[in-house]
Formats: C-alpha cells, sequence, structure tokens
C-alpha cells in the first residue's frame, strides 16, 4: 500500500476510498473556494433584490398618493378653482 494504488479487492471499499481521495486533494488544492463565491453572490443578489424591493415600495406609495390627489381634485373641480 504505497498510497498511490490501493486495492483491497472490494469494490464498493475501493471506489469509497478513491472518492475520498479525490475529496481531499480537491479540498486542498483550493478548488473548493468556488463553492465560498458563489455564496457569495448569493448574498450580493439578495440584498440588491432587498434593496429594489424597498425603492420599489417607496415609489408605489408614493405613486398612489399622487393619483389620491389627483382623484380628489379631479372630483371636487370647479370651473372657477384650481388645484
Amino acid at each position: 500500500m504505497n498510497g498511490r494504488n490501493f486495492n483491497t479487492g472490494i469494490p464498493a471499499m475501493d471506489f469509497l476510498v478513491t472518492f475520498l481521495k479525490g475529496r481531499v486533494q480537491r479540498a486542498r488544492s483550493g478548488e473548493l473556494d468556488r463553492g465560498a463565491s458563489a455564496v457569495e453572490w448569493v448574498i450580493i443578489s439578495a440584498v440588491v433584490v432587498a434593496i429594489v424591493g424597498v425603492v420599489a415600495a417607496v415609489i408605489n406609495g408614493a405613486l398612489k398618493g399622487g393619483a389620491e390627489d389627483v382623484k380628489d381634485c379631479i372630483e371636487g373641480a370647479d370651473a372657477g378653482k384650481t388645484c
């Protein structure tokens, strides 16, 4: 057993050892940092979506208030006065 060739004669055990060696090698190489980057992008995206939602709510509130003002002005309109 020199570390390179590991053969127990049990296919499931050989597969498990080979799989775990590959995982350890990937972890040591830094290849798993891509997962951290993906998580960072998800967090950044969530923050951006939250900001857009807040801005949309503020704009929606302002538009509803303006629409109510226009509606009230139209309903109470006379020929002699302006809003």
